[in-house]
């Protein structure tokens, strides 16, 4: 896909479509780590949000339900 830089305010950037956005799986406000390899290459990585304290709860809570048979061996 051709992009073109464009001029934003005293900066620039690249717009990028609803599409490529779906694709890449991204929304407005999320965080991405930019770095320039030798040669010029660039590339985006999302950042992954860090789970709340509910969310990494359940995570453990899930966890401990599908090894509960691991677990007690190991315990």
């Amino acid at each position: 896909m051709i992009k073109t830089i464009a001029k934003v305010g005293n900066s620039h950037g690249i717009i990028f479509d609803s599409t490529l956005l779906q694709l890449a799986r991204l929304k407005p406000g999320d965080q991405v780590n930019v770095e320039v390899h030798p040669g010029g290459t660039i590339t985006i990585t999302p950042m992954e949000p860090l789970p709340g304290p509910a969310e990494f709860t359940a995570k453990v809570e899930d966890v401990m339900q599908r090894y509960a048979q691991t677990m007690k061996r190991l315990a």
